[in-house]
């Protein structure tokens, strides 16, 4: 992992690295992702959104710590999620940036969680150095097209392929129980569900479309290391 951007949008976290982090470009957080980032020792540059989640000891945090605090009004087009990765996608330097974004993978608004895989998909995060997001024991990469991704997950994880923004051609997967080559996913498929790594590390790639990877959590604390190619 290089430099990365964080998008926190909401809490309880669980951060995917062990002690120090990889060096940090920006963080924002995304309304009451503020409060989630604080707890979690996070000291986001940026708070974002229309500020109707975020605590009014967190908001006046941001206040003392003099944060850029972007607020859109509560009626518009976009989620606040979508709003701070355009953001980051707004750098004049992503081809080197991780994108990372932080979130609890909750079921009370799945609605909100779709929405922010949606966005993870945004054409203006083509050329960023990886996506990746970590929602709750959930960890989901995302590809755009012409992507590869070197994953480090150790043997006997479980992993899905999905082309949740429209059909993927040229997917392949090597490292896994079933390995793909140079596949069609047309949207609605569920050939990539569930596959296994057999080897510590595996391989993804994607030629046209957008490919979700989804590894769900195991019993332990076991994050996934990804490496682009």
């Amino acid at each position: 992992m290089g430099v990365i951007a964080i998008v926190v949008a909401g809490g309880p976290l669980e951060l995917p690295w062990a002690g120090a982090p990889p060096p940090i470009e920006r963080i924002i957080a995304v309304d009451g992702g503020l409060d989630a980032a604080l707890h979690a020792g996070l000291h986001p540059s940026m708070l974002l959104g229309d500020l109707d989640s975020v605590s009014p000891a967190a908001l006046q945090w941001a206040h003392d710590h003099g944060l850029e605090i972007v607020r859109h009004p509560t009626d518009k087009n976009d989620t606040d999620t979508a709003l701070a990765l355009a953001s980051v996608a707004a750098s004049d330097h992503l081809s080197d940036i991780d994108v990372v974004l932080l979130g609890a993978a909750t079921t009370d608004r799945f609605d909100h969680l779709l929405g922010s895989l949606a966005a993870l998909g945004a054409p203006e995060l083509a050329s960023a150095r990886s996506i990746t997001a970590h929602l709750g024991g959930t960890t989901v990469h995302v590809l755009h097209p012409g992507s590869h991704r070197s994953l480090r997950l150790g043997p006997g994880r479980t992993l899905s392929l999905l082309a949740l923004h429209g059909p993927c051609t040229g997917v392949g997967i090597d490292g896994v129980r079933w390995p793909l080559r140079d596949a069609t996913l047309p949207i609605a498929s569920t050939l990539g569900v569930s596959n296994e790594t057999v080897l510590p590390t595996i391989s993804v790639t994607v030629a046209t479309g957008v490919l979700t990877v989804i590894v769900p959590p195991t019993l332990t604390r076991d994050h996934a290391e990804a490496t682009p190619s």
